[in-house]
């Protein structure tokens, strides 16, 4: 495929869409690569990383190696997510904090109205389609819905945990930092990052690469040999993900940040929202939600005595699928 810098601008554009899909904890950005067009090319190169690729570095240098791998295309998108990542890390943290409701309801926007452009990619619908989207939906409902597992400290845990998370963070609709949170791995690796074990972060890093490398081989194939059904999967996916993307929740259990042990919020505070009792405390980081449930706007507002922004967090969702009709524009043109 012949691509001029426009067409790799386009591209590292949409990296900076998946870069900050990502900085949001419990958004994915597979999720942004499958609506902005570049999902299966993205599946497809990171598959192609095998041996044969590296005999080809060696037999016929770092050109041929380079275009085997699609090295142009990773390195723009790779160059955008960072980007965005880095610079919309603080962004991000700074609005779930302080604005909880209104960036949830941006996403939930945003993941509906994306709902439609994934799924109208299926050009045959049939009852295996249909049972298949249902089947992805009630899947991704269920893993949004279950409560964390306990901690656990082992070191090899975390190469399951890195192979289990990685794969989650390119399927669309689920997200790899809320899997390690149901995993018991989420308070286990932030230790080890902080602490600076460097054989607990490579043993995860391994397991990422591991998973990243026979997932996106499956999905290869899967996209090759089943693709109708394999997008009624996805699909299904991202509609269960909304059960997460709901801005308005009651929590009912959290995790101690420091001891890593989980506790019903109520022991905690009389209020019913985990957000709205770390806003009110200026305390981010004592406790992390494990479960919670979707309320009406109604009973958030009544649990927390708090105004529910029910008419901004609408214009936001609406702001939300204005952006997917402009990522899928661009992701309709070339590259």
């Amino acid at each position: 495929m012949q691509r001029n810098f426009k067409d790799y601008f386009i591209i590292a554009l949409k990296g900076v869409a998946m870069g900050a899909a990502d900085a949001v904890p419990g958004v994915s950005g597979g999720t942004i690569a499958f609506i902005s067009g570049i999902y299966e090319e993205l599946i497809s190169s990171i598959s192609n990383i095998n041996l044969a690729l590296f005999k080809t570095l060696k037999q016929d240098g770092l050109k041929a190696f380079w275009t085997q791998a699609n090295g142009n295309f990773i390195l723009a998108l790779l160059t955008g997510i960072i980007i965005s990542f880095a610079s919309f890390m603080r962004l991000a943290k700074y609005l779930i904090e302080q604005h909880p409701v209104l960036i949830w309801s941006f996403f939930f926007g945003l993941i509906v109205v994306s709902i439609y452009f994934v799924g109208k990619q299926i050009t045959k619908w049939n009852i295996g389609t249909i049972v298949t989207l249902i089947l992805g939906a009630a899947l991704a409902f269920y893993i949004t819905s279950l409560p964390s597992l306990a901690v656990n400290n082992n070191p090899w845990f975390l190469f399951f945990a890195g192979a289990i998370a990685i794969c989650a963070m390119i399927l669309p609709g689920i997200s790899g930092s809320f899997i390690l949170i149901i995993l018991g791995a989420y308070k286990a690796l932030s230790n080890a990052v902080h602490d600076w074990d460097f054989k607990k972060i490579a043993i995860f890093a391994v397991g990422a690469v591991v998973g990243l490398l026979s997932f996106s081989r499956l999905l290869k194939w899967l996209f090759k040999n089943y693709h109708n059904t394999t997008l009624a999967l996805l699909t299904g996916f991202i509609l269960g993900s909304l059960n997460k993307m709901w801005p308005w929740k009651k929590t009912t259990s959290v995790m101690n940040d420091e001891t890593g042990t989980i506790v019903p919020f109520e022991s905690i505070s009389d209020l019913g929202t985990l957000s709205v009792f770390q806003k009110n405390t200026n305390n981010f980081e004592s406790y992390k939600t494990v479960l919670e449930d979707s309320i009406s706007p109604n009973l958030y507002s009544e649990i927390n005595g708090i105004n529910p922004q029910l008419l901004l967090s609408i214009g936001l969702m609406i702001a939300g699928f204005l952006t997917i009709f402009i990522l899928e524009k661009v992701g309709s043109k070339k590259g």
